[in-house]
């Protein structure tokens, strides 16, 4: 497993511009016919739906621990937005689901999202039930096999999934997204919202 040194490195390097670009081009496309809907498992083995946090905002983005540069990168800026955010972050729940469910146990999970900040929720699940919820977040992903070798890799779309308090789509965020510009928006939205108690 790539060392978590390694991967906070490559997240202060610069994204690749042709990926960041087809982010852009794609963010239309990938969030129409969005259906905010996952059942998976906590890093406890406690099963978690998205109604589970209800009352609450969530923040989502799909990825894998093996990532050599965009999984990082994104949890370096959530971890960067919840810091922004301040008190308001308590009403927001930072979510990282993987597209590597036979690498990603919860453990490995928890380790990984914890690192970049333990408010960082590492959600896995069968391959069906992960594949069920990229699906319905229209994520794209598939494994890319090295040649001549057992390791892979997995492409996999980009970017941050903001879920209203009624859990309902609200806004995808494309990779690359300034942090403080996302951040300026999040404290728009949430100042249109009166504050809800977490449930969790």
């Amino acid at each position: 497993m790539i060392r978590l040194g390694v991967l906070l490195l490559a997240a202060l390097l610069c994204c690749s511009p042709v990926a960041a670009q087809s982010a852009h081009d794609l963010l239309a496309g990938e969030t129409r016919g969005i259906n905010p809907r996952y059942l998976l498992q906590d890093p406890n083995g406690r099963s978690v739906t998205s109604e589970d946090f209800r009352g609450r905002f969530q923040l989502i983005s799909f990825g894998y621990t093996y990532c050599p540069d965009i999984c990082p990168t994104t949890l370096v800026e959530m971890a960067a937005i919840l810091k922004q955010l301040g008190d308001q972050a308590d009403r927001l729940q930072p979510i990282f689901i993987t597209v590597d469910p036979e690498r990603d146990t919860g453990k490995v999970l928890q380790t990984y999202t914890e690192f970049f900040d333990p408010r960082i929720l590492g959600l896995t699940g069968s391959p069906a039930l992960v594949r069920r919820a990229a699906d319905n977040f229209r994520i794209r992903y598939a494994k890319v096999r090295e040649p001549g070798s057992e390791n892979y890799a997995v492409d996999h779309s980009a970017g941050m999934i903001l879920l209203g308090p009624d859990g309902a789509f609200m806004k995808k965020f494309a990779f690359a997204t300034p942090v403080d510009e996302i951040t300026a928006q999040l404290v728009e939205i949430l100042g249109a919202y009166q504050a809800s108690p977490a449930r969790r």
